[in-house]
């Protein structure tokens, strides 16, 4: 649809063929882009099909439609179309239970399916502790709705999922990398690839939000990790205005996007951080966001430094991020391999018949085209070539419990985009009202 706006704005008209199952992604699309009334015909041929008599069977149905499309003149609404959603609201009160005040704002779309915590004014408040910045202070526009983002509506959503105010600091962080262009943002948050955020924290404030970077970290019961995931979530939805089945396209869904946080264990690692990596400092705390759309969990084999690398070299399918626990990179290290290292070698020698290479039909994504030129594929179809083209699109961090397990979080194409963290100036005192913020599991 932006093509189409494009062209429409040159003074052309269109008429835009759009599945049915993104008809509510295409009016989304156009009225994002200002152009509410363009014109779209809905149709039934497979998504990325290239069988021909589906293809003309579902053009054939719709014909007459396209020409209509193109002949009818203009009517008032679209010459002039009228805003929706009736207008901007300063604020919406609401009385009543907890499960009421759930199902209201259930039924309007604000959450994510999970109850919340009320964002009452004085929740609110208590959130914007976190910070020094004035509620009013505009940290971005998000796309696709280029909702403004203020600091308030980021506390709003931080009480929904139940964050604690010292969380602030990281998700005011967390939209300035979203906002990066460089993020790729604008194309993983609606993509029919389902892709999530993954967030990764680096830095002192890790210890200070008890980030786990240990046994389950991905997994339910850390708050900080939950929370601040359902954060970003929450505003991306709300404030970004990426929708289920209206501008978020994912096909399948991920269920990481719930929440898919984790730190870096930079204590028993051997090697320097993420954030040192990209040229932070190691005192600087930081957040980063890639954007993989799958999971698995591989193994070291013998965990010897030559299963660790089979390891990682039989579970990746493309560029994203990898975990390696603490005594994984210790042994690694030991035997001589920086971080740098692996990455190079992973480019190198995770390689696929040139025959499932999207580069063997045109289709490789992720590499400019310099980098294209450098990974031309071979004639011969069972010649190997790399999956990998640039160790820049690979993150490598040291976080998990001790058990052997490698995570492979494959996709994104992109380099990860690193926001540094900014603490308020009350930030040890708040640190210390929430410190006993912990679960006491009983021991039996």
């Amino acid at each position: 649809m932006y093509e189409a706006n494009t062209i429409e704005l040159a003074g052309k008209p269109t008429v835009s063929l759009i599945n049915q199952g993104f008809a509510n992604d295409a009016r989304s699309s156009a009225s994002n882009k200002g152009m509410p009334g363009i014109r779209f015909i809905p149709e039934s041929v497979p998504c990325e099909t290239t069988v021909t008599e589906f293809i003309e069977a579902g053009v054939t149905v719709v014909i007459d439609d396209i020409i209509a499309a193109l002949t009818r003149p203009l009517t008032a609404e679209e010459t002039s179309p009228k805003p929706r959603g009736g207008g901007l609201r300063e604020r919406i009160i609401f009385n009543g239970t907890l499960g009421e005040i759930n199902r209201f704002f259930y039924r309007r779309g604000w959450t994510d399916g999970l109850p919340v915590i009320p964002p009452t004014e004085e929740a609110v408040a208590e959130m914007l502790t976190g910070t020094d910045l004035p509620a009013t202070h505009l940290v971005g526009k998000l796309i696709p709705r280029l909702g403004k983002v203020t600091v308030e509506k980021i506390a709003i959503n931080a009480v929904m999922a139940g964050a604690l105010p010292t969380y602030m600091p990281v998700l005011i962080a967390g939209v300035q990398a979203l906002i990066d262009t460089e993020s790729g943002f604008g194309v993983f948050g609606v993509s029919a690839g389902s892709w999530a955020p993954f967030w990764v924290i680096n830095g002192p404030i890790r210890k200070d939000l008890r980030v786990n970077s240990g046994f389950g970290a991905l997994s339910p019961g850390d708050i900080a990790n939950a929370a601040i995931g359902r954060s970003m979530g929450l505003i991306i939805k709300n404030l970004g205005g990426i929708r289920k089945a209206v501008e978020d396209m994912g096909s399948l869904g991920n269920p990481c996007k719930y929440s898919f946080v984790t730190a870096e264990n930079e204590e028993d690692s051997p090697w320097e951080p993420l954030h040192v990596e990209y040229g932070f400092n190691r005192e600087d705390s930081t957040v980063s966001v890639s954007f993989p759309n799958n999971f698995r969990q591989g193994n070291g084999g013998d965990g010897d430094s030559k299963g660790i690398i089979r390891g990682l070299l039989a579970g990746i399918t493309g560029p994203g991020a990898f975990t390696l626990e603490p005594g994984q990179a210790q042994i690694l290290a030991r035997d001589g391999w920086t971080k740098k290292e692996v990455k190079e070698f992973l480019c190198e020698y995770a390689r696929i018949p040139a025959s499932r290479s999207p580069a063997y039909t045109g289709r490789q994504t992720g590499a400019a085209p310099a980098q294209r030129n450098k990974h031309l594929s071979p004639l011969n179809p069972e010649e190997t070539v790399p999956i990998l083209n640039n160790p820049d699109f690979i993150k490598l961090i040291v976080a998990g419990g001790t058990h052997g397990a490698i995570g492979i979080f494959t996709g994104g194409h992109r380099a990860p985009v690193i926001k540094k963290v900014t603490l308020p100036a009350n930030w040890d005192r708040l640190v210390k009202k929430y410190q006993d913020v912990v679960p006491a599991y009983e021991l039996y």
